[in-house]
């Protein structure tokens, strides 16, 4: 063969090619690294040890099944132990020495406060289950998606029930000592003078202090006729419980979803304690007359009853946890592969009625709150099976 300056052009050019088809290559062989930053150990783990079932599940039925074209989901897990310190520092790893695709939480919403806005200017795609409002704003964030209720559609549905449906007079409003519960409670607090009601007291607890009597005491004497709960944590929850009940003191408890966390069985001195609690659910995870719950919630639960634990947590937590590992991984599918920042974060704002088991989201670039108000129930937090429970009493 005799060498000419173009076969000599042409194999510069297949040779400085070879090195971009090989990271091409490799690209498309590399994992997709799923960041999952959540609260796995101390007083306010329930919902984070709950998420993580969903998440891993998710990833482990996606895996095998061949991947998403041809590629793993990873999925790297931090535990940010309800600290946004913690939280702030796994972000900053997860950003620049993992270089995850994306990140899912901090589910506690104290710790996404710290971290959204590190992760917005590292433009990361991030899905929240945190609902403080002021996390989702498409401006100042516009990598940030939440995939559950707002804490404006939580607090409507914990008002509207305990004015409408309990017939409240006199309300206290308590919360855990967390960002999350100062949030709750303050806006708790606006919503209900907003409608006129009277507030006869309002707090926040240390959600390790081991008596809550005091606090119950001064409740009780202050009149309150309900009480509307925002902590996260199980032990202050079944603590309020056990002290309202040594009391005498027969107050409906009404508020956030952690009030029928399976943790709290055992925590309570006697199971009737539980009565008359009534927590913030979503339809996905509500059973209807006949004792079922939505096609699709059903149809999930049916595959991992006996593989993913149910009776020590809610579903809902883990009906999320598999819908964001699910949402990543249909983004890069439906991009053909394409995991970078810009692909996912278009996919997600495209999105128009996603049928997750959780909810169906709707996203756009003006608008990143992507649940459904009309899903968001009150529920019987003492009537649950397989961690799903029983519609609260006015609802149908």
């Amino acid at each position: 063969m005799n060498t000419t300056r173009r076969t000599l052009v042409l194999g510069a050019s297949t040779l400085l090619a070879a090195p971009a088809i090989i990271r091409s290559a490799r690209a498309d062989a590399e994992p997709i690294r799923f960041g999952w930053l959540t609260t796995m150990t101390g007083p306010l783990s329930a919902p984070g040890i709950g998420f993580d079932r969903g998440v891993r599940w998710a990833a482990e039925q996606i895996n095998a099944n061949g991947g998403v074209q041809g590629r793993k989901i990873e999925v790297i897990t931090r535990d940010t132990q309800g600290d946004p310190t913690k939280a702030v520092n796994a972000v900053q790893e997860l950003i620049n020495r993992v270089k995850v695709h994306s990140v899912f939480g901090p589910t506690n919403s104290g710790e996404a406060l710290a971290t959204t806005p590190i992760l917005a200017r590292a433009k990361i795609p991030t899905l929240t289950a945190g609902v403080v409002d002021s996390l989702i704003d498409p401006a100042k964030f516009p990598n940030a998606f939440r995939v559950a209720a707002s804490n404006t559609q939580w607090d409507d549905a914990v008002r509207n029930y305990t004015l409408k449906i309990v017939k409240g007079k006199k309300i206290a409003i308590t919360a855990d000592a967390t960002g999350y519960g100062t949030s709750a409670v303050n806006a708790s607090l606006a919503s209900f003078k907003k409608e006129g009601a009277e507030i006869v007291f309002d707090g926040v607890i240390d959600a390790t202090q081991a008596d809550v009597t005091p606090d119950m005491l001064r409740m009780k004497n202050s009149g309150a006729d309900v009480l509307v709960s925002w902590t996260v944590s199980a032990g202050m929850a079944a603590r309020q419980m056990n002290a309202r009940a040594a009391m005498n003191w027969d107050v409906p408890i009404v508020g956030h979803p952690a009030l029928g966390t399976g943790d709290i069985a055992r925590l309570l001195d006697k199971p009737a304690n539980w009565e008359k609690v009534y927590m913030i659910g979503y339809r996905s995870s509500s059973y209807d007359a006949s004792g079922k719950l939505p096609p699709r919630a059903q149809a999930l639960v049916d595959k991992i009853k006996g593989k993913v634990q149910l009776d020590d947590t809610l579903l809902w937590w883990i009906l999320s946890g598999v819908d964001g590992v699910n949402l990543i991984a249909d983004a890069v599918k439906e991009t053909k592969g394409d995991s970078s920042s810009e692909a996912i974060i278009g996919y997600l704002n495209g999105l128009k009625g996603y049928p997750g088991v959780f909810g169906t989201y709707r996203f756009s670039p003006e608008q990143h709150n992507g649940f459904p108000p009309e899903e968001v129930v009150m529920q019987q937090a003492s009537k649950r099976r397989d961690g799903a429970f029983d519609l609260a009493p006015g609802y149908t």
